[in-house]
């Protein structure tokens, strides 16, 4: 099904390529302009790689690296000389491109910052992480939502961030948009490796979807980042595994098409759909309500579990950071809370 990695391209196929990049420490200008450089050079290398490849794919921290720094001096904006590197390599080498950036913010901390640019440099994904990974995270959470996009060859894409995926909402969010195909980019280290690849699997079956997932890969004297990429077909299966390898380029051929036909065509564990007809055997169209308590009290501001005030980590001072002062005041903030 992956058609040999790629290398045997059916007409509706969209061939990807997982990069496991080798972690890199990045404190200063210098470095991010030697980082992009190396990330623009490695399109390079994903196109001359395989000549059917439509979209290469970098893990999320591939340009500033695991130390959480958010020194303004080498903070990005869409506008910057990064983005511009990026827009042009797609162009010289006739490729998609997803990539990570921490993104400048002046009315508080960074975001994390994935975008998709395709083939003729035009931006077709922007995305900034709805779930930073709390405690260690310092980044402001996502305000856009989860956006997809039209990809190559027929396809729709979304982009999750690393901890962003194992929240099942996410990938349910993504699918109900249209996404067929969702990349979820990451920095993740080993104690992860387990949860990363079930909820790999379970993103992809729930949701008739498939998954391409990479980490960054290797040592950069403090931090092991895992690589492993990994490809799931839509009913849950593993098509492609990375190992460790840095800046090894994971591929397979994915089909959107087969996506569609399943979702359409699919009677039992039709999941996606039947989420919102339950039980229409026994009752016409099945049941449309909401029968879940927390998306309900999700929705009206008043989300709270029972064991929410003996919940002990609750800010970022276990990691080092100040406790902080403002309140979210996003879209979809209830008023009382701005």
């Amino acid at each position: 099904m992956s058609g040999l990695g790629g290398l045997n391209k059916s007409a509706h196929g969209v061939v990807i390529g997982l990069v496991q990049l080798q972690l890199p420490v990045v404190a200063t200008r210098e470095q991010l302009a030697a980082q992009t450089q190396r990330i623009c050079e490695l399109v390079g290398k994903a196109r001359r790689n395989q000549a059917t490849m439509d979209l290469v794919v970098f893990p999320e921290y591939s340009l500033h690296g695991l130390s959480m720094d958010t020194n303004p001096e080498i903070m990005c904006s869409l506008d910057g000389p990064e983005v511009a590197a990026f827009r042009a390599a797609c162009i010289e080498h006739r490729i998609w491109g997803c990539f990570s950036i921490m993104e400048a913010n002046p009315e508080g901390n960074p975001y994390n910052t994935g975008i998709v640019i395709d083939d003729t440099g035009t931006m077709r994904l922007y995305y900034r992480k709805l779930h930073p990974w709390v405690p260690v995270e310092p980044w402001e959470p996502g305000n856009l939502g989860v956006p997809v996009c039209d990809g190559p060859n027929g396809s729709k894409l979304a982009l999750v961030i690393c901890h962003d995926g194992m929240f099942p909402e996410m990938a349910r969010e993504a699918a109900y948009k249209g996404a067929e195909i969702i990349l979820r980019t990451a920095g993740y280290t080993a104690p992860i490796r387990h949860a990363w690849k079930i909820t790999n699997q379970a993103n992809a079956f729930c949701n008739l979807a498939y998954t391409a997932s990479v980490c960054m890969c290797g040592s950069d004297g403090t931090f092991d980042s895992m690589g492993e990429g990994m490809f799931c077909s839509f009913d849950g299966t593993v098509m492609v595994e990375g190992g460790g390898r840095p800046d090894e380029i994971i591929t397979a051929e994915l089909r959107p098409d087969l996506v569609r036909e399943a979702r359409t065509g699919w009677g039992v564990e039709n999941n996606i759909y039947q989420l919102y007809h339950r039980g229409y055997v026994a009752v016409k169209g099945g049941a449309q309500d909401c029968p879940y308590t927390y998306m309900r009290d999700m929705a009206a501001g008043k989300y709270r579990l029972p064991w929410s005030e003996a919940v002990q980590v609750t800010d970022g001072t276990s990691c080092g950071f100040e406790a902080p002062s403002r309140r979210y005041a996003g879209p979809g903030t209830p008023p009382e809370l701005k």
